[in-house]
């Protein structure tokens, strides 16, 4: 079926990736997986899906007694006047009755936890699924979208695994029970009915083969509008800056209009469903009197036949008025899963497989040798680098903006894998080691500090969870955080919101580094880690940070010369090379493009009033 969103204006959205892969193979195999995930979901279950179908069969057993107890009150109490039969009959029922009441009861209870227990554990398989794909799906897929895609395609195993399916299977047992009644009363006419109902089947297997993708892109179209509005309410800052507003929310409004253009499309299937069953019902009612009323008034059935023949008609036809919404559900259902398999399927980052070398302590001895990368085909971003960093030394990049600073930085925390070249540690390449235990060994600070919406003792301990809070309090000391939590009403017990917005810039590069100190790293990353730092609280941090660096190895991307000038060798890079290595004062004295450069901002520095030299911009 082609996809309704082919009916949009081309404005409306822009192709993705996984559309362009979205063929008729790809459908297919996806939907055998889909298939098959459900089987085992069913059988992983089974224990509760058999009490369900006990429980399903016992009610729907008790269900009969009543339709089939109206030819015996017809034809021998009313008729013949038995009223002592009255009561015994009215307690039968009654206690048919009960029973179908309780086992309905049981059955919704045990089946609504089974189904609730087995959407919670597929919320944890997708996210720690996802916790561990690479940072470069994360880098092409908005955070929202997973989001979206981890809470919500599990849903429909609620319907799966709760009362869609054993409804469904209820039906036809009942469905089943009372065709063959029917078959025994009058066959003639129950063969007539019974081309009514194939064509009810035909019609729900056509929707449910029809609609699936519509659902399947309805999820995909929830999840997308979902990851734009978490993009925009998290960088609301910058959407009232610039008086956005309303370009966001005709963003949000297209999204949400083709949401509900997909979901009119399934309603519009269902219904259509709803209807071709309720004509069918209808026909059936219209044979039962035409057919059944002049075979009553020739005698060849009775008034009682014709009444149980009704009421099992009904016990045919409730079934099929229910499948349209059960089909809803299952087709939702399966939905899901396609999107769930699609997206455990996908490949998680290299090094958390068992048998892996598990490090337990570092020396810190790192070796590029021809490292190449790219994160686009064709777009190198390093050439061939190659460089020495023994254990303990510090190690500073300089370069232009895209000359690869930060991503020797991703590399060396196995954030992504050298295209070419090998990257080791100690003498073991990183690509073999056990990934957990490899990055517990390494500390980072980034220019874009990340705290967590919890109190600052929670973020510093982030690294360390179990450190006891001296520890903490001396890592805050070094950091310089000490001076201005003292002033927080609360202390460390102080919430710094949603990704620290209720810190300054500066002080959430601090307790960012206290956090990355706590760990205890054999190796430190440090990407523009003061950069938000003025000059006095810098000045406290350095001695802190020259203290940490004794005994690691510490690689460093600064623009202030403070931070460098005591690194044991300095990389400058150039589009993806290494142009030039050594200290300071041995590449000043090379007169190339540091020195260069140095003199140019010491010009640039002077110019502006600022102190001499206390500044290094990107390298032109």
């Amino acid at each position: 079926m082609t996809s309704p969103l082919r009916m949009f204006p081309r404005g409306d959205r822009t192709p993705k990736a996984e559309d362009l892969l979205d063929d008729p193979a790809t459908r297919r195999v996806r939907t055998a997986a889909a298939w098959r995930e459900a089987r085992a979901l069913l059988a992983e279950h089974r224990g509760y899906v058999a009490l369900g179908v006990l429980l399903t069969l016992v009610s729907r057993l008790a269900g009969l007694v009543l339709p089939a107890s109206s030819k015996y009150f017809i034809d021998h109490v009313l008729v013949n006047g038995a009223r002592e039969q009255l009561l015994p009959m009215a307690a039968v029922v009654m206690a048919a009755t009960i029973v179908q009441a309780s086992t309905g009861y049981l059955l919704s209870r045990v089946l609504g936890v089974a189904a609730q227990q087995a959407v919670n554990t597929m919320r944890r398989r997708l996210a720690a699924h996802v916790l561990r794909l690479p940072v470069a799906r994360f880098d092409a897929t908005q955070s929202g979208a997973l989001i979206s895609r981890i809470m919500g395609d599990p849903e429909g195993i609620r319907n799966l695994l709760g009362s869609g399916f054993v409804q469904l299977l209820g039906g036809i047992v009942t469905a089943g029970a009372a065709l063959g009644v029917l078959f025994w009363i009058d066959w003639r006419m129950t063969s007539v009915m019974l081309l009514f109902l194939i064509a009810i089947g035909g019609g729900v297997a056509y929707a449910f083969a029809t609609l699936r993708p519509v659902n399947r892109e309805r999820s995909r179209e929830f999840a997308r509008v979902t990851g734009r509005l978490g993009e925009s309410l998290g960088g609301i800052r910058i959407v009232k800056a610039y008086v956005a507003e309303r370009r966001e929310d005709l963003t949000f409004t297209r999204g949400v209009h083709r949401i509900f253009r997909l979901v009119i499309a399934s309603i519009s299937g269902w219904s259509a469903v709803g209807a071709l069953t309720a004509m069918t019902v209808g026909s059936i009612g219209a044979t039962l009197i035409l057919v059944g009323g002049r075979a009553v008034l020739a005698g060849a059935m009775t008034l009682g036949d014709l009444a149980m023949y009704a009421l099992f008609t009904g016990l045919v036809a409730a079934p099929l008025i229910q499948v349209a919404q059960i089909g809803t559900q299952l087709s939702e259902a399966l939905a899901g899963l396609e999107r769930a398999r699609e997206l455990l399927d996908q490949p998680i980052e290299e090094g958390w497989e068992a048998g892996r070398p598990v490090v337990t302590r570092l020396a810190g001895a790192v070796h590029f040798d021809r490292v190449d990368f790219h994160y686009q085909e064709g777009v190198p971003v390093l050439r061939g680098v190659s460089l020495d960093a023994p254990a303990g030394t510090t190690t500073a990049f300089v370069g232009a903006s895209g000359s690869g600073k930060s991503t020797l930085l991703g590399l060396l925390a196995a954030f992504h894998r050298p295209g070419n070249g090998v990257i080791t540690v100690d003498g073991v390449d990183i690509a073999t080691l056990d990934l957990r235990s490899y990055r517990a060994q390494i500390g980072l600070v980034l220019q874009d500090t990340f705290l967590f919406d919890g109190t600052i003792l929670d973020n510093i301990r982030f690294s360390r969870p179990d450190a006891p809070l001296d520890a903490v309090r001396r890592v805050a000391q070094v950091a310089h955080c000490d001076e201005f939590i003292a002033r927080l009403p609360d202390g460390y017990d102080t919430v710094v919101g949603e990704r620290g917005v209720k810190l300054s810039g500066g002080q959430r590069q601090r307790v960012a580094i206290a956090r990355a100190l706590l760990a205890d790293p054999s190796i430190l990353l440090l990407d523009e880690a003061t950069s938000s730092l003025d000059s006095e609280s810098e000045a406290f941090i350095q001695a802190g940070l020259d203290a940490l660096r004794r005994g690691r190895t510490t690689f460093v991307i600064a623009h202030r010369l403070s931070t460098i000038l005591s690194a044991d060798q300095i990389i400058v890079l150039d589009e993806g090379r290494v142009v030039e290595r050594g200290t300071h004062h041995a590449l000043l004295d090379a007169g190339g493009r540091y020195a260069r450069f140095y003199e140019q901002q010491q010009r640039m520095a002077r110019n502006r009033f600022v102190n001499p030299g206390e500044e290094l911009a990107d390298l032109p």
